[in-house]
C-alpha cells in the first residue's frame, strides 16, 4: 500500500512537471543538441512519470485482488465454486446496472445537487461493475489455466504410455 501511494504521488508530480515545464522554459534551447529545453524536460518527465505509473499499476493490481476478495467475501462468495461465483458476479452486474438506471432519473431531478448525486451513483456503479468484471476475469483465467494443465498432464501421460508400449 505505501509503495502504491508513493508511486502514484510521484507519477502525479512528474505529470504536473510535464505540464508546467514547457511554459517555464519557453523558447530556450539546450546548447549542443539544439533541442528546446521545455521539450526535453517534458519528454524526460513523461518517461519518469510512466515508470512510476507502471509501478503504481502493478501495486494496484495486488490491492485490487485484496479488495475484490474482501468485498466478495462480504457478498457471500466462496472460493470452491468458482464458476458459480462468476455467474453470481454477472447477476450482481446486471442488478447494479438496473438499479442505477432506475435511480438516476430521480436523483437528477433533485434541485441543485441532482447532477452531482447522479454522477456519484454512476461512478460507484461503474467501480462496482469493474470490480466484478475483474473478478470474473480472474476466475475464468484460473479455470482455463487449470483445465490447460489437466490436458497437458493427460497428454504427457498418454505419451509415456506410448513410450512404454514400444
Amino acid at each position: 500500500m505505501p509503495r502504491f501511494v508513493v508511486s502514484s504521488i510521484a507519477a502525479l508530480i512528474f505529470w504536473v512537471v510535464s505540464i508546467v515545464a514547457p511554459a517555464i522554459f519557453g523558447d530556450a534551447v539546450v546548447p549542443g543538441i539544439n533541442v528546446p529545453a521545455g521539450q526535453l524536460v517534458w519528454i524526460t518527465s513523461m518517461l519518469i512519470m510512466l515508470i512510476f505509473l507502471i509501478r503504481a499499476l502493478a501495486d494496484g493490481l495486488v490491492l485490487a485482488d485484496i479488495v475484490t476478495d474482501a468485498i466478495l467475501r462480504r457478498l457471500g462468495a466462496k472460493e470452491e465454486r468458482s464458476l458459480k461465483r462468476a455467474a453470481r458476479d454477472l447477476i450482481y452486474i446486471i442488478v447494479a446496472v438496473l438499479l442505477a438506471a432506475a435511480v438516476l432519473p430521480y436523483l437528477s431531478s433533485v434541485q441543485e445537487i441532482g447532477g452531482l448525486l447522479a454522477a456519484a451513483v454512476s461512478l460507484v456503479t461503474l467501480a462496482f461493475v469493474i470490480l466484478l468484471i475483474y473478478d470474473i476475469g480472474r476466475i475464468l483465467y484460473k479455470f482455463i489455466e487449470k483445465k490447460t494443465e489437466d490436458v497437458a498432464d493427460w497428454l504427457a501421460g498418454e505419451r509415456e504410455k506410448e513410450k512404454r508400449k514400444r
